[in-house]
């Protein structure tokens, strides 16, 4: 039998639902205490933006971030708004994330 062992760990659960596509997709991040003792993360500031939903624009903002930064960790929604035309239509969505990766300093 397995023995147990016991470790705090939190975790950050993002729901993308792709209407257009038919499909949900949930993004589970989570952080182990035990795993990094000994690691540095850098945090950035994002916007990504989307003229269908708030979902959309924070995936477009991780999506762009994976094309030049290595090892991200966590991406945190800590804004959501809107963009509005002179009419006071929605022309796009806004979402402002913390994104982390963990920093390999020279």
């Amino acid at each position: 039998m397995s023995e147990t062992v016991s470790r705090r760990i939190s975790a950050d659960i993002l729901m993308l639902d792709f209407t257009t596509a038919g499909s949900t997709c949930f993004l589970l991040q989570t952080e182990q205490e035990d795993d990094m003792p000994d690691s540095v993360y850098k945090v950035i500031e994002l916007i990504g933006t989307s003229s269908d939903s708030w979902e959309k624009a924070a995936a477009n903002a991780v999506q762009q971030a994976a094309k030049s930064l290595r090892d991200l960790r966590i991406a945190e929604v800590v804004k959501l708004d809107v963009q509005l035309d002179e009419k006071g239509n929605v022309e796009a969505y806004r979402a402002k994330l913390n994104v982390s990766f963990k920093f390999e300093g020279t």
